[in-house]
């Protein structure tokens, strides 16, 4: 479903959401990434590449799925609980096994509370998941350090 068009896929554009009321579990106390319980920034994390796969989902084959490869972003402003967080991403350049994102999140007091970017690359799932599973593979000349 993906178009070539000119050695560029043209996908520009493409936009994907996600939303979370913050709890405790996504505080950066349970979360451990901090003392407080605002919202914590490994949640707001994982809510840009959850807006980050809405957006390409649909441009996905059968067997195929995306993985998080790169990001880098900015928190710039504490979330209360009770307050609802929206993480938007944008793709702004495709290649045929790659899509890169600007990412942004607001929350419902009306800040922009985090900005930045993120890599996904599109994997077969099949032979993906084969290479997981040979790291546990046990080769016969390898020893387990003590």
């Amino acid at each position: 479903r993906r178009w070539w068009w000119g050695g560029a896929f043209d996908m520009a554009g493409l936009v994907g959401r996600a939303e979370v009321v913050v709890g405790r579990t996504v505080s950066a106390r349970e979360m451990k990434s901090g003392s407080l319980e605002v919202f914590a920034t490994p949640a707001m994390v994982a809510l840009m590449e959850e807006a980050a796969c809405a957006a390409i989902a649909p441009q996905l084959k059968a067997g195929e799925t995306s993985v998080g490869t790169a990001i880098n972003i900015s928190h710039l402003s504490p979330t209360p609980l009770g307050a609802t967080v929206t993480a938007t991403a944008t793709v702004e350049e495709a290649t045929e096994r790659k899509f890169s994102f600007k990412v942004t999140a607001t929350d419902s007091c009306g800040d922009k509370i985090g900005e930045g970017t993120h890599t996904r690359a599109i994997v077969k799932v099949d032979k993906f998941m084969q290479k997981v599973m040979e790291k546990l593979q046990v080769k016969p000349n390898d020893s387990p350090s003590l």
